[in-house]
């Protein structure tokens, strides 16, 4: 006597073989010729979540047998307990191989988590007007990225500007003597270009994207408000420091200043960077967020107007938090030109401790592609910063 279980699925196992007896008889599959005792596991990672359910027939099957002859349920009671163990153990199996370990080099397609290479990427890039990178600071490997996708666009026959959120408006003069003059010395630069008084990190940390554009002849930008800008907002308010003659001529309309998208996202970071800070310094730091990020929009879209063929994009290099969701600098951009075409590309240093922060990125739409590059030599770097 056969006792059948209905429409067992058995194709799905591999190279792994379970024996069901039932008093030294085998237990068939309906419709197949194949005994329980023969199948084999095949393509653990698709391992169906169905199976489970098909487990009813078998317990149905026992129940029906508890009328005839309860002696006969014992064994099959115990093969039951056993397959259900190991199809627990398969289930988990199959979870972890379904998510996805993450690599140095890999960049990723958010949208849809879908994995590409820099020759993927490469027609997106080239139908871009901007192209942001938010970068993790001082992380050379991410210098490395805005390289990399400079060349690509040389490559291709455009002429790219570079724009720094390193670099600030009142140095421009002496950037872009730096640009033109091969004879002026790195010191006289970072003299003329203020770079102490504003950034005032080590100046060999972004040095190569500076020499790159230098080299290359491509326009090269300071994104910052100079610095006694955002302080002033920061001290004063943003409606008093207004009206400062250092920005009396910077006409800030209502939208610059009232986005409740961009006041939550930012609320959130500050709340998360300066725990436990009085409302009106929350408030405060607020206002000088918008100040830069509106700040480095206007010198986006400034460059936009004026460049000489739509062959010349903009790359963009900034901190992750200036790009993040499209919000900060890219939403800023497009409010005034709503027909530039954008891409938003975050860079994160991969260290193992970020995996699950780097999977919620990726979930969340942190920006339209994420890039995972090595660490520098600082190791790991705090987006606060």
């Amino acid at each position: 006597m056969n006792h059948r279980i209905s429409n067992l699925p058995y194709s799905i196992f591999h190279k792994q073989k379970l024996t069901w007896f039932l008093n030294g008889e085998r237990l068939k599959i309906s419709n197949s010729s194949i005994s329980i005792a023969e199948f084999e596991i095949d393509n653990l990672s698709i391992f169906p979540l169905a199976f489970i359910a098909r487990m009813r027939g078998l317990w149905y099957t026992m129940c029906r047998m508890k009328l005839m002859n309860f002696s006969r349920l014992k064994p099959l009671f115990f093969q039951l307990v056993i397959c259900s163990l190991f199809i627990t153990g398969l289930i988990g199996c199959a979870t972890l191989q379904a998510t996805p370990s993450f690599e140095i080099g890999q960049i990723y397609r958010v949208s849809d988590q879908t994995l590409l290479t820099v020759d993927d990427l490469t027609p997106h890039l080239l139908t871009a007007d901007v192209i942001f990178l938010g970068e993790e600071h001082y992380t050379p490997s991410h210098l490395e990225a805005a390289i990399t996708v400079l060349d690509l666009l040389r490559k291709h026959e455009r002429q790219p500007g570079l724009a720094m959120e390193m670099l600030s408006w009142d140095g421009q003069p002496g950037l872009d003597r730096y640009m033109n003059n091969p004879e002026m010395t790195v010191p006289q630069f970072l003299e003329e270009s203020r770079w102490k008084e504003n950034w005032g990190g080590e100046f060999p940390d972004y040095q190569p994207l500076v020499d790159y554009a230098r080299t290359y002849q491509l326009p090269l930008l300071g994104l910052n408000p100079p610095r006694s800008l955002v302080r002033l907002v920061a001290t004063k308010g943003l409606t008093e420091a207004l009206k400062a003659p250092e920005l009396a001529s910077w006409a800030m309309t209502k939208e610059a200043t009232d986005d409740p998208e961009y006041e939550s996202l930012i609320f959130e970071q500050i709340t998360a960077c300066h725990p436990k800070l009085p409302d009106h310094v929350y408030r405060r730091i607020f206002e000088a967020s918008i100040i830069r990020d509106e700040g480095m929009a206007t010198v986006i879209r400034t460059f936009l107007e004026k460049r000489p063929t739509h062959q010349t994009p903009l790359v963009s290099y900034t901190g992750g938090g200036h790009i993040q969701y499209g919000v900060p600098i890219p939403k800023r951009v497009k409010r005034m030109q709503p027909k530039v075409k954008t891409v938003t590309m975050y860079l994160v240093a991969l260290d193992p401790s970020k995996e699950e922060e780097v999977r919620a990125e990726l979930q969340n739409g942190i920006a339209d592609y994420l890039w995972l590059t090595p660490l520098g030599p600082n190791g790991l770097q705090e987006r606060c910063g």
